[in-house]
């Protein structure tokens, strides 16, 4: 579970958050790379506000021997009564990390540890150590409808506009990394107060991936003037033919769980196949619509493609158009 102090960074809401007290050992974690660094940021302004900017020292696990970090961690504060020692990845220094509870627990009382672990590995003893000896924070990539809230807040704290839906579709058209959307709001918010669908599309650009769905979502529905319509902007983007293929592979592998779902929810599909919820909730509807045999009918024409265009002078543009169009009989 999230700290309180750190479930107003997740919200975008940095402003509100207060010094506190923290444990001597602290640890930051998971994949939301986007509240992990607003977490850390927080957490060593609140230490220097304290204590000054002296009383901080970075080490990198990724460049320092373990003597470095021993003696970090060993030597006392200058000029400054406390001490932070920030650790980025220290588990890159396998030395460290075969001896990290002696390292970690034969420390002045003066210093305070904080641990950066954007990865780490669950069947190690490190982190379960980490987990049951330090405050322990990790940070989940936000999904779907939490995503979307997120984006709402994070204009709102910028006296700014957004409705669910505008950001819903903000997330289907960029994508939804969140220190990307935040990058992407934070131009929205500067062009004006109030974010429409129509400012999204004039200063944002599609991704990819989303443009692909968009494709086999209008192959499968039959709009075939649209199918037309959304390959040629792939073209203009000068997307390659082969990284066409492979989205498009990509997204038919998420159609596949869907259609073999059975009676399974979106979100256990998701889980048990270790892929986005939002990437299978946003399929969900036209995986549904389709059947085992069309749908490998068609993994097997996409292959098909690929294994021609690697031993003949194959046009993939016009194949893949012609598969695309296909689909739409």
């Amino acid at each position: 579970m999230v700290p309180l102090v750190y479930q107003g960074i997740i919200r975008g809401d940095v402003s509100q958050l207060t010094v506190y007290n923290r444990t001597m050992l602290t640890t930051l974690t998971g994949e939301n790379d986007f509240a992990l660094q607003a977490a850390l940021r927080q957490h060593m302004a609140d230490f220097v506000q304290q204590h000054t900017d002296m009383a901080v020292e970075q080490i990198d696990g990724a460049e320092a021997d373990l003597p470095q970090i021993a003696e970090a961690l060993a030597s006392p504060p200058f000029l400054t009564e406390r001490k932070l020692v920030v650790l980025h990845r220290p588990s890159s220094n396998k030395q460290f990390v075969e001896q990290f509870e002696s390292s970690l627990t034969e420390m002045p009382d003066t210093t305070d540890v904080l641990i950066v672990e954007p990865k780490l590995d669950k069947r190690l003893s490190y982190y379960k150590w980490l987990k049951k000896a330090t405050e322990f924070t990790e940070f989940a990539p936000l999904d779907g409808s939490a995503l979307a809230r997120w984006a709402v807040d994070y204009v709102a704290g910028q006296d700014g506009k957004l409705s669910v839906a505008n950001a819903t579709y903000l997330m289907q058209r960029v994508g939804t990394n969140q220190q990307l959307l935040a990058h992407e709001l934070d131009k929205l918010v500067l062009h004006g107060a109030d974010i429409t669908r129509d400012t999204i599309n004039l200063l944002t650009e599609a991704a990819p991936q989303s443009s692909i769905f968009e494709l086999l979502d209008a192959a499968f529905a039959g709009r075939r003037q649209k199918v037309l319509d959304l390959y040629a902007e792939q073209q203009a983007q000068k997307v390659e033919p082969q990284q066409l293929i492979a989205m498009l592979a990509w997204q038919l592998h998420i159609l596949a769980l869907i259609v073999t779902a059975e009676s399974r929810s979106a979100t256990e599909v998701a889980a048990q196949a270790k892929v986005s919820p939002y990437t299978v909730n946003k399929s969900w509807a036209a995986g549904r619509g389709l059947t085992r045999a069309r749908l490998q009918q068609r993994l097997r024409a996409l292959a098909d493609i690929d294994a021609r265009s690697k031993r003949e002078n194959l046009d993939l543009h016009a194949a893949l158009q012609h598969y695309l169009l296909a689909l739409s009989a």
